[in-house]
């Protein structure tokens, strides 16, 4: 797996980085669900009713999972220094633009580690934000691929859940931007660049990502797997 190591920028990455946005929100949700189910049980303990006090229980046990949930998210993301270090550097570029925001192409190989044989998606993500790029169509933004599944249960080859998220969302310098574009092999930018014109189909896409046929890859990223 290929990795690229640089120094964080915590601050830049906690003003823009989308990625801990989003899991900002769910804590925040998750609090604010937990406080109001509370509530609701607190409300129908005092009714004081045998059908009340069974709902009490069920809504406070619910109040509790929601706070678990927000204790969770943190942890299963994980830092954002570790999530960078540890997630693999891909290939993105702008495939669509919008009055306030831009859709990134990204191409990701979700198989996981323990599979032998690739499986490389085309990937996509709306962004509001890339600082140190410019939004337009075919703008290269390397990226780290954020992996995970749905359930620790999981026996796909492939992740359940995968998402990139841009190297400049976690600094400011351009200099790392230039070295992390250049990290990349040029076959990769060469192959995204050639399917730009399908982002929208893979917005339409489960998950947001669309399986490439093994016969529509260059020999170069077969070997790499192999490899």
């Amino acid at each position: 797996m290929r990795t690229f190591d640089f120094p964080v920028d915590r601050a830049h990455a906690r003003s823009v980085n989308e990625t801990l946005g989003d899991v900002r929100r769910l804590r925040i949700s998750s609090v604010v669900f937990a406080v109001l189910l509370a509530g609701g049980a607190a409300w129908l303990y005092v009714l004081d009713h045998a059908w009340s006090y069974i709902l009490c229980a069920v809504l406070a046990v619910a109040a509790l999972m929601s706070l678990w949930v927000s204790v969770w998210a943190p942890r299963k993301v994980g830092s954002i220094d570790e999530l960078y270090a540890s997630s693999a550097l891909v290939p993105a570029m702008v495939s669509e633009t919008r009055p306030r925001g831009a859709t990134i192409l990204a191409l990701i190989d979700i198989a996981k580690p323990e599979t032998t044989v690739p499986h490389y998606a085309l990937v996509v993500r709306n962004v509001r934000a890339l600082p140190g790029h410019t939004m337009t169509e075919g703008e290269r933004v390397p990226s780290v691929a954020v992996l995970s599944d749905r359930s620790a249960r999981s026996i796909s080859e492939t992740w359940q859940m995968v998402s990139p998220m841009p190297v400049a969302w976690g600094t400011r310098d351009r200099t790392v931007l230039r070295t992390a574009i250049e990290a990349i092999d040029p076959v990769e930018w060469k192959l995204l660049r050639k399917n730009l014109s399908v982002s929208e189909t893979v917005r339409q896409a489960e998950n947001d990502q669309l399986l490439i046929d093994p016969h529509d890859l260059p020999e170069e990223l077969l070997q790499k797997r192999a490899d």
